[in-house]
């Protein structure tokens, strides 16, 4: 019999997303992000319920190669471009939009086949410092791309480092528009936290990413405040009871001490299976239904929850982890990172059941 846990995607859950998306990008195309396999969630299955989406925006050649081979024919972009002329000709192939973000990769299309032609997304640093042309340096380069041979269309884009924060996105937004002033050519900016927050951004094309699964990007506001439906719960069950006399320890170097005498439960779930490592007692779960804290270290396959208050809880009891009642975002919180990890670390031992 296979162990309990498993991992529900909610395929209804991400087309509500999406709707909600929509709401507030009004007539601006909408590339749905789904790199890392779909923030954990399986890129196929995401494709297909957000099929209504105008493109998609990944890393992965493999990945756009089975979005291609199962049909998709909206635009595909890759975020970080291409790094060889190998992957130059596969792009071509499968008619990929490439980000270029270095002179290496404008460098690249020289060697595009004859006759080939790709859409450009032009990336500036608007001072994220990450990736990206220099404002000084992206009007020479726009006009090499624009002259190339191998550019079909152009496409402006950035990326915001704190839109989900109090410095906002006006200090790149003048950066950016200094740059595309006067240069008539459409735009993506807006990542999920800008999209929510900015209207200004959103251009022609708008990036989502987390909103689409559920999850929001900002530490003061919840995803059920933004109307955001959780697409993956990650469930267990109680697989084991101790009872704790007070000053007994449980777990990897005894982290947690009873302070008087409890019931422990023993939870299908660590840190192979993505549940983060570096949760610490207190991160909340729900037993049957009703919130409790998890108790000491997680385990490599087990983590440990407080029973106390739940008489009634015994060997079977299923155990929500995140999810459908209990947000991911609150999780990560507790754990110290984002929702993003969280999604993203879903181990591939757990099975995944779509509804």
């Amino acid at each position: 019999m296979p162990r309990p846990i498993k991992a529900t995607i909610d395929l209804g859950a991400l087309q509500h997303n999406l709707h909600q998306v929509r709401r507030h990008a009004g007539s601006s195309a909408v590339l749905a992000v789904i790199k890392a396999d779909a923030y954990g969630h399986g890129a196929l299955r995401v494709a297909h319920a957000l099929a209504a989406a105008d493109g998609f925006a990944l890393l992965e050649l493999d990945a756009a190669a089975r979005l291609r081979e199962s049909g998709y024919k909206q635009r595909i972009v890759l975020l970080e471009g291409v790094f060889e002329v190998a992957d130059l000709h596969v792009a071509d192939n499968l008619g990929l939009a490439l980000v270029i973000h270095n002179h290496q990769q404008l460098r690249l299309l020289d060697f595009a086949r004859t006759g080939t032609q790709f859409d450009v997304f032009l990336k500036i640093n608007t001072g994220m410092n990450r990736l990206g042309f220099t404002p000084h340096a992206a009007g020479r380069v726009l006009d090499q791309l624009k002259a190339h041979r191998a550019v079909r269309q152009l496409v402006l884009m950035a990326h915001f480092a704190s839109a989900d924060e109090a410095r906002g996105v006006a200090w790149q937004m003048k950066v950016f528009n200094d740059v595309a002033a006067g240069r008539n050519l459409p735009i993506s900016l807006a990542n999920s936290a800008a999209l929510l927050r900015y209207p200004e951004t959103c251009g022609d094309w708008v990036r989502p990413g987390i909103v689409l699964y559920g999850c929001s990007p900002f530490a003061d506001v919840s995803a059920d405040q933004l109307g955001l439906k959780p697409v993956m719960t990650l469930t267990s069950e109680i697989i084991a009871v101790q009872e704790l006399a007070a000053g007994a320890r449980i777990g990897y170097g005894g982290v947690f001490e009873a302070e008087h005498a409890m019931r422990v439960g023993i939870v299908a779930c660590g840190y192979a299976d993505g549940y983060p490592r570096h949760a610490p007692t207190g991160t909340p779960t729900l037993v049957g239904g009703r919130r409790t804290r998890t108790l000491g270290r997680v385990a490599m396959d087990m983590l440990c929850v407080d029973l106390s208050g739940f008489p009634e809880v015994s060997v079977g009891t299923p155990v929500t982890l995140w999810g459908q009642g209990l947000s991911a975002d609150e999780v990560a919180f507790c754990a110290g990172t984002v929702s993003y990890e969280l999604l993203c670390a879903l181990s591939p031992r757990v099975p995944v059941r779509e509804i």
